[in-house]
């Protein structure tokens, strides 16, 4: 598991408590991904340049 300051919310969640988001934490070669309502869940982890591509997808459509 990452230590707990690595995890980053996403600069777009909403009000509130702003939980109901997608966290994310570098891990160098890996980028793992997380639900912030379930933060103690096995994270998805992602190669670095696959994550990128993911993201790029996304910001496409």
């Amino acid at each position: 598991m990452t230590p707990l300051n690595r995890w980053r919310k996403s600069s777009y969640s909403g009000g509130g408590e702003g939980n109901d988001c997608v966290e994310i934490a570098d891990l160098g070669p890996r980028i793992a991904i997380r639900d912030s309502k379930s933060p103690s869940r096995t994270p998805l982890s992602l190669p670095a340049p696959a994550f990128a591509s993911f993201i790029d997808a996304l910001k496409r459509h």
